[in-house]
């Protein structure tokens, strides 16, 4: 194994993942969870690659109907089920996840774990002749995989925080469908190999980011503000 690939391997995730660290600065989540969380997601690479296996042994499709299932249900699907499995296994029901920012923050440590195994699958082993993949991948794919989540951990959190019963249902479906959405095009326009659909490709990275950074403000604000009205309300009682 070549320790230079390795590098440009893991550096990607664990660069975003100590961003978002960084970016939570209103009430941080506890180091010990994000890293369970970020290990969790590492560890979703074993059990996505057996289910995306079987899943393509029933690719019957031909031409563009088979790269849809696979950049869909094969890819889209698995593994962003399988992230989001993560968070609501070990922390949806924790007690540190208090503020609707903490979805997206753990969603994206969750998604950062798996994208740094695939990162080192696809890096060091299986492209290791190509010195462009890592280059490639630190800018559109693991980044890719950090949007995807910052769209979960949206959904999520107003899955947890809602009213009612009905809005949890509706929020915690949208929490997977819509990421498996985004998972698929992006993974569709690249596989299908179309020229008219490769010059969409650019349009819709810039969508990706400037729709996920939107929703990434709307809950640093409301992380903000949450910190605030606690502080408020400890000085009225003093």
């Amino acid at each position: 194994m070549k320790l230079n690939l390795l590098i440009t391997a893991i550096t990607p995730g664990i660069a975003l993942g100590l961003i978002f660290y960084l970016f939570d600065r209103h009430d941080r989540e506890p180091i010990g969870m994000l890293l369970k969380v970020f290990v969790m997601g590492m560890i979703s690479v074993i059990p996505t690659i057996i289910v995306e296996n079987f899943l393509l042994s029933f690719n019957v499709f031909g031409g563009i109907l088979g790269v849809f299932y696979t950049a869909f249900i094969v890819a889209g699907f698995t593994e962003e089920y399988l992230k989001r499995r993560v968070v609501l296994k070990h922390v949806y029901f924790n007690p540190v996840y208090n503020e609707k920012l903490d979805g997206i923050v753990y969603c994206v440590m969750s998604a950062l774990g798996f994208a740094t195994i695939e990162n080192i699958m696809y890096v060091v082993f299986r492209f290791s002749d190509i010195e462009s993949i890592g280059l490639y991948r630190a800018v559109l794919s693991v980044p890719a995989h950090m949007l995807f989540a910052v769209t979960m951990g949206y959904y999520l959190s107003l899955a947890k925080f809602s009213a009612t019963p009905e809005q949890h249902r509706h929020f915690l479906s949208k929490s997977l469908t819509v990421p498996v959405i985004l998972h698929g095009i992006f993974d569709f326009i690249l596989m299908s190999n179309l020229e008219i659909l490769m010059l969409l490709f650019i349009p819709f990275v810039i969508y990706l980011w400037v729709a996920n950074l939107k929703k990434l403000n709307v809950y640093y604000k409301d992380s903000k503000n949450h910190v605030n009205n606690d502080n408020d309300n400890d000085n009225e009682l003093l």
